[in-house]
């Protein structure tokens, strides 16, 4: 999704410098190049011994690396089981560092990942060692494949071997002897085994594509064939003498996809069984997979090329035979299920589906024949966060009453009873949930709008705090010294239709006098950006541009992922940009009316990503209200976008070619009126820069004057390279500054 591109830009933890000297004014200086916005963070945690234990990350007393602590979840007691001075290899001088790690089942053992590398979105490849805590041994496994090539280790079942990918073929690797034995070999750049292509990867969420049975006898795992896919070739100018061109795998609307199956490979004999699970491989998508609670059975759930059939089919591990076991359908789309869960021994698993117009979770048995709600009532399940089969109960996350923020329930799996709220009342705001096996505990996150995340660990069901673990008590005290507004949260109604959005005001304003608004937007189905949480860098930018005398508003438009109904998700199918920002217009001239202090004749507007497709439509679509806008890396034509995404909302092109053009904001570039920013990465694998060459060509033809700024070979996200977050938004406050 295109959102996600960007997630991390607007949240995460900011560029350390030298801080300056505390003041009430946030600068972009202060934002981008210094410490002095800095959130604290707590090392990667682990639940051990059913939650009556955990181990983090925790840098020791020298500071010379990071040990690895056991923690007594009830009282405290905390042991160094790893120390940092341990994990230094033979010939090295510094310990490993840490990325990210798993315990082995008997928890006699450590898997390390460290040196990573980037694979477009994430770094998910890279090196992995094994420590042995009972010998203390130290190895490195698949010593003999190319640095920093290994993806997705994981230890079997039994804890003897370990399995990754490297170069798009598996491996398995005893522990004892660290014995390495190649399971497939046609793994090429077109062939992939164990891992995904560029759009699965984007738009399903795929990367890890391998599972070991729970006898640890079989490996089942994708293998996709993405030869029937274009290259798109991106160009780098910069980079040498002369430039080459960068071959990326992207399937665009109504284009071919890789191909894709599902196999089981015995690792007796090496060879693998391929689950027939029909026909047509390149215009049928197998977004997951899992073994159905025993060595026998895998399910798969299969989309068809328009994702509006969802078919849940178990197969024969040993003969690849398949059956259709149950089918989730709509006149739009539905979703991928991440929240399938085996329980009560494996006659169950849990399914959620949109089916009676909320988002809600379902029994259904093994055979598919007998179907139960476990969430009755006209509310959205967000996610479920654990099935506690031996206590009866389901804990999710759900919002009935505000869809801008997020909290914790709970209820029985047995009966229809009414949910059990558990996160206090007094905590209003969004929050996130890791709990422990056994249901007695939870690390919990709390944030809300202008207050950084706080973690704790509380217990289950009282939701009492054990003990703080991240405050980010230094943040809070920068803030509390800062000149800065509320962020104001408020609904508005337009044809019985309820909207949320945001108001940020300047910290000495007069509602008598009139203001410039400027509006941030995203508006399609990959994300909100009404949400009362921490919201980082963009929380701090608009807290700026309110000191400088702006009024900062969002509005979530239908179509938006808002706990808000099937009806209000779904609303836009085919109508992607035309229904978005119609309904953004509306309300704009609704709050116009509404407040007097806004000035109607300064509405600016800014987006990123899919809100910047969005501020071209409002330019281009509405430009009596708005007179300026700011779109970095928008999709000016969503011809040009991957047909996951793009197919997934707005149908088939075959089926719905008008709407594509309907949709598309060049199409309606005749139309701009106001003062245009254009900003895009020449090196964006996500929206290509193809985009804004295309819009730049209609605006020309159309002898409509625009400002542009192009980064040299950033990605979606324009953060490569020193100083580039900050210079964008540099170039973009004088932007807003001449024409707000």
């Amino acid at each position: 999704m295109i959102y996600r591109a960007i997630t991390f830009i607007i949240t995460c933890c900011f560029l350390v410098g030298q801080a300056h000297a505390q003041d009430d004014t946030i600068t972009l200086e202060k934002i981008f190049s210094t410490a002095e916005f800095r959130s604290d963070y707590s090392g990667q945690k682990r639940w051990i011994d059913e939650g009556d234990g955990y181990t983090m990350l925790q840098r020791n007393e020298a500071g010379t690396g990071l040990d690895i602590v056991k923690y007594n979840t009830a009282t405290g007691d905390q042991t160094v089981l790893i120390s940092a001075a341990s994990l230094i290899p033979k010939g090295a001088s510094e310990p490993l560092r840490i990325e990210n790690y798993e315990w082995s089942h008997d928890k006699s053992k450590l898997l390390i990942y460290t040196n990573s590398k980037r694979v477009w979105r994430q770094n998910t490849k890279g090196d992995y060692w094994v420590k042995d805590l009972e010998t203390g041994a130290l190895n490195q496994l698949g010593k003999d494949l190319p640095a920093s090539s290994l993806m997705f280790a994981k230890f079997s079942p039994d804890d003897s071997q370990v399995a990754y990918v490297s170069k798009h073929n598996l491996y398995t690797e005893t522990v004892a002897n660290n014995e390495v034995t190649q399971l497939t070999f046609d793994g090429t750049e077109k062939i992939i085994n164990g891992t995904f292509d560029w759009a699965y990867e984007e738009e399903f969420g795929c990367r890890d594509g391998f599972r070991w049975s729970p006898d640890s006898k079989k490996i089942a795992y994708w293998q996709l064939d993405a030869s029937p896919i274009k290259d798109f070739l991106m160009i780098n100018n910069t980079d040498s003498l002369y430039s080459y061109t960068i071959p990326i795998q992207y399937p665009k609307v109504g284009m071919d996809n890789s191909t894709c199956k599902v196999g089981v490979l015995s690792l007796s004999d090496k060879k693998t069984t391929w689950m027939k699970v029909g026909e047509d491989e390149s215009n049928n998508y197998i977004p997951r997979m899992y073994w159905a609670d025993n060595s026998d059975q895998i399910l798969i759930q299969r989309l068809n090329r328009k994702q509006n059939i969802n078919t849940v089919m178990m197969c024969n591990a040993a003969s690849g035979a398949s059956e259709v076991i149950y089918t989730d359908k709509d006149d739009t789309w539905v979703n991928v299920v991440d929240d399938l869960l085996f329980f009560n021994k494996g006659r169950d698993f849990t399914w959620v589906s949109e089916k009676n117009g909320w988002n809600s979770v379902y029994k259904v048995s093994r055979d598919g024949k007998k179907e139960t709600l476990l969430t009755p009532g006209t509310f959205d399940v967000i996610n479920i966060e654990l099935i506690d089969t031996k206590n009866g109960w389901i804990y999710y996350k759900a919002s009935p009453d505000n869809a801008t923020q997020k909290y914790l329930y709970r209820n029985k799996i047995s009966s229809n009873k009414k949910f059990e709220r558990l996160t206090p009342k007094n905590q209003p705001g969004t929050h996130s949930y890791d709990i422990s096996p056994n249901g007695k505990w939870a690390f919990h996150t709390y944030s809300k709008a202008g207050m950084p995340p706080v973690t704790n660990l509380v217990s289950l069901p009282d939701h009492k705090q054990v003990r703080m673990i991240v405050e980010n008590k230094d943040l809070k005290n920068t803030l509390a010294k800062l000149n800065i507004s509320e962020q104001q949260f408020f609904t508005i109604e337009k044809e019985g239709i309820s909207f949320d959005y945001y108001m940020i005001t300047p910290p000495d304003f007069d509602e008598s006098k009139k203001y410039p608004v400027l509006f941030n937007v995203y508006g399609e189905p990959a994300g909100q950006t009404v949400l009362d949480a921490w919201g980082g860098r963009n929380f701090l930018y608009h807290q700026m541009l309110a000191q400088q005398g702006y009024i900062v508003m969002s509005i979530d438009n239908r179509g938006t992922p808002a706990p808000k109904g099937r009806e209000w998700r779904k609303s836009i199918y085919a109508k992607l940009g035309v229904i978005s920002s119609k309904d953004q217009a509306d309300v704009t001239k609704l709050l116009i009316d509404k407040y007097s202090f806004i000035d109607k004749d300064r509405i600016g507007i800014w987006g990123w990503s899919g809100g910047g497709s969005m501020t071209l439509n409002a330019l281009f679509r509405y430009p009596e209200i708005y007179k300026a806008g700011i779109s970095v890396a928008p999709v000016a034509d969503i011809h040009l976008y991957d047909n996951i995404y793009q197919e997934r909302y707005c149908g088939l092109l075959t089926e719905k070619a008008e709407e594509y053009i309907q949709s598309s904001p060049v199409n309606f570039a005749k139309n701009l009126e106001g003062k245009l920013l254009l900003v895009h990465g020449t090196g964006d694998d996500n929206v290509h820069y193809q985009n804004s060459e295309v819009l730049i060509n209609k605006l020309i033809k159309q002898n409509k004057v625009f400002s542009f700024m192009s980064y040299p070979n950033r990605s979606h996200g324009i953060y490569e390279g020193y100083n580039t977050s900050r210079h964008l938004y540099e170039t973009m406050f004088s932007f807003i500054k001449s024409n707000l």
